[in-house]
């Protein structure tokens, strides 16, 4: 009796350590979606993408076909993105006024591909690009993201 008393109170402190420790570690996994989530702006993400696959291609030899060809996609993210809410440590009204300046930017671009020339469309891509860049420095906290172009 004695044996099965002491293999039952085994059993019973092995279950609560077991489940104590699946507590633990589910807190533990909630806390890093929090933190992951906090780390995140995906509507940034979404633009900075757009924003490669026009910019690069001109940058690197001045071809203005992807730009012309995809300038609606920019439009497209960059209204996504102004009407997406803010991440906490960037909701401000600096930030708010860069992502309206952004669209406005994004918009004019995809006008200028039609009406433009391709001085005017690499000089608007550019200034768009930083602009986008004033974004992504804000969001990185200035120096902590590295951006080579």
């Amino acid at each position: 009796m004695k044996k099965l008393t002491l293999i039952l109170f085994v059993l019973a402190a092995v279950f609560v350590a077991a489940c104590s420790g699946k507590k633990e570690e589910t807190a533990s996994a909630a806390e890093e979606t929090e933190t992951a989530a906090a780390d995140e702006w995906p509507e940034m993400d979404a633009y900075h993408f757009a924003m490669a696959e026009a910019f690069h291609p001109f940058k690197d030899s001045a071809n203005l076909a992807p730009v012309k060809a995809q300038a609606a996609d920019l439009v497209k993210a960059a209204e996504t993105w102004v009407n997406a809410p803010l991440p906490e440590k960037v909701n401000n009204d600096e930030i708010k006024a860069k992502l309206q300046e952004l669209k406005s930017g994004s918009d004019a671009l995809a006008q200028l591909v039609t009406t433009g020339t391709d001085e005017e469309i690499g000089t608007s891509l550019t200034a768009l690009h930083d602009k986008f860049h004033e974004l992504q420095e804000a969001w990185y906290g200035g120096g902590g993201h590295q951006h080579n172009h």
